[in-house]
């Protein structure tokens, strides 16, 4: 067997030191994401030691995109953009403008052509969906008014960017800047006819290729793709499912690439948002995620290879003004937008602060803009510089917005208590709980507890508000806190793991916490935290295997409930109930007796 492995060399350095600084990342209190790229800086040409294969790299982080991509349209939800469309589309528009201009300014500035200016531009004008997603839900705001104007303009952000990877290698191939293929379509009619179509025609045609790939997805994709997966689950084989979600994602971004020469990210955006619409939409981005998440890992790495660690110190100066653009520029004009639109100081906040850092989408169009020739090497690493940093920094930055708030907000109140229909006006606001308030602590006491409200977790859920019990939910799911609100049950959006939402459950008054999300892990961590709080609670959790059940046990679980084992407990008593009066039945946890049921067995037809 051959030693000399690129491919396996380059995932295996790529994920091992990926692990290590995300992990340490994530030790300081900062997104794995940080971590990953200085794992890729690390590996990349620019730094001593051991580099990884530079033509493999790329290739693998464009698989990392189109999963990316269409975890993205998974998620994508059209209901949550309209629910706050009036601020989101002419806020995010207004704000990707004004960061475009500002970057473009700095590339003009630094002599750049106008084509890469306008990509340097487009891409400090556009935030991280993975940091500003996470910022949100360690905040419990995800469910906030302020959280969906956040997710909202997000949203407008990526379709913005979806565009722009569409239109720029068409403006590219026609602009004289880059070297970007001529558009195929259009080059024929020019042959065939002899009509220059020019810059608009071209648009055009490329417009058009797009149009009917989106409307086959629409008319074709969103009847077969779900059909599709609907007969793959009726097989039973988990693995097959995984890998026909997998199938689909690469095939459908593959053919859109070649067949209509749109980019492998729309092609997997479209993907991912045609089986949302399926039942199965959950189920395939559970089955999907580890993957999408190790090649996302690689595509950070990648990103962060591409960088030269030598241009803080040789261009500081362009550094610092890119910071600017999209730590402070970004942020000032997308509070002064909120504001415009008379929201309230804390939502404009923490939208500002949102929106204060780079990612995904700026790596994938300044990786675009060099391969096109219109982005400088500098530009690109200038993005990399300003996103890593700007990542780093967002923490402070919110924790900036959270000190500042206050501020503000008590000067405003004393600017107008002179007045007394506007004191009048803010007792009244006082006394109503704004939409987008942060959460507060349960009053409840003596509760239950319910982590996750799932296919376990909603049956559990349903009994205890049947036998009016007091209770309540901690889930960090959007569309199940959003059901759960409406049927009156009184909810926590955070993830249990974290003390802070404990706390706010008021777990020491609680007499009993039901575990019923199935990763044991997280369950081991959330039982362990709970008996030391509170000593005499009752803990009940769920387990798929006798070791999950002993270390459940050990962390301080009361009662834990194997999926499996109740299952075949069950079935051995309805089999007990035609074959014998009584049974006894070894479980391997000791004997138990199933008890025959008062109504006589079935009789045979």
């Amino acid at each position: 067997m051959p030693h000399d492995t690129p491919l396996i060399s380059t995932i295996v350095g790529g994920l091992v030191l990926a692990f290590i600084f995300g992990a340490f990342a994530h030790r300081l209190r900062m997104p794995p994401l940080v971590g990953y790229l200085i794992a890729g800086v690390l590996v990349g040409p620019h730094t001593p030691g051991y580099v990884a294969d530079q033509s493999l790299a790329p290739e693998l982080a464009e698989i990392g995109v189109i999963l990316l991509m269409f975890g993205v349209g998974l998620h994508f939800s059209l209901k949550d953009l309209l629910s706050v469309r009036g601020i989101a589309v002419p806020g995010a528009i207004a704000q990707i403008a004004f960061a475009t201009l500002l970057g473009w300014g700095l590339g003009a500035f630094m002599g750049w052509p106008t084509g890469g200016s306008l990509v340097f531009g487009l891409a400090l004008s556009v935030a991280s969906t993975v940091v500003l997603l996470k910022a949100l839900q360690e905040r419990r705001l995800v469910e906030t008014e302020r959280g969906r104007i956040a997710v909202g303009w997000l949203i407008v952000e990526d379709l913005a960017m979806v565009l722009a990877l569409v239109l720029i290698p068409a403006a590219a191939s026609i602009g004289g800047e880059g070297h970007a293929p001529v558009e195929p379509l259009s080059a024929g009619l020019s042959r065939l006819f002899g009509l220059d179509l020019g810059i608009g025609g071209m648009i055009a045609m490329t417009l058009v290729k797009v149009a009917l790939f989106v409307a086959l997805m629409l008319v074709f994709g969103r009847k077969l793709i779900p059909w599709t997966m609907h007969r793959i689950a009726h097989t039973g084989s988990r693995e097959l499912f995984r890998l026909g979600v997998l199938a689909i994602a690469l095939g459908v971004a593959f053919g859109a690439a070649k067949l209509f020469g749109v980019s492998l990210a729309l092609g997997a955006f479209f993907a991912g948002m045609v089986l949302a619409e399926s039942e199965l939409s959950h189920r395939a981005a559970q089955e999907s995620l580890p993957l999408r998440d190790a090649f996302a890992v690689l595509f950070f790495v990648s990103v962060g290879m591409l960088f030269d660690p030598n241009i803080l110190i040789d261009k500081p100066l362009p550094i610092l003004a890119t910071i600017f653009i999209i730590v402070i520029g970004k942020s000032v004009a997308a509070l002064l937008i909120v504001l415009a639109f008379k929201k309230p100081l804390g939502t404009a906040l923490t939208i500002s602060a949102s929106l204060g850092q780079i990612g995904e989408f700026s790596f994938i169009l300044a990786a675009l803009g060099v391969e096109l020739g219109l982005l400088p090497g500098e530009g690109r690493d200038l993005i990399l510089a300003g996103a890593i940093i700007s990542i780093i920094l967002n923490p402070l930055l919110f924790f900036l917005c959270d000190r500042m708030r206050p501020l503000f907000e008590g000067a405003k109140r004393e600017d107008v208590v002179a007045d007394p229909a506007a004191a009048d006006a803010i007792a009244t606001q006082e006394e109503t709980p704004a939409e987008d308030d942060e959460v507060h602590p349960t009053a409840l006491g003596g509760h239950a507890i319910l982590v996750g409200y799932g296919r376990v977790g909603s049956i559990v859920g349903q009994n205890l508000k049947s036998s009016a019990t007091p209770f309540l939910v901690i889930e960090d799911s959007d569309k199940r806190i959003g059901e759960l609100k409406a049927q009156g049950i009184e909810t926590l959006m955070g993830n249990a793991v974290a003390r802070e939402t404990l706390d706010l459950a008021n777990l020491s008054g609680a007499r009993s916490i039901a575990i019923a999300i199935p990763n044991a892990f997280e369950a081991c961590r959330i039982a362990e935290q709970a008996r030391s709080v509170n000593p005499s609670i009752l803990i009940v959790a769920r387990a798929h295997s006798d070791a999950e059940v002993d270390e459940l046990k050990h962390y301080g679980a009361d009662t834990v409930i194997m999926g499996e084992r109740e299952i075949a407990l069950g079935m051995v008593d309805r089999l007990g109930q035609v074959h014998h009066e009584s049974v006894p039945y070894e479980d391997g946890h000791g004997p138990d007796t199933i008890i025959p049921a008062d109504d006589p067995p079935p009789q045979r037809e």
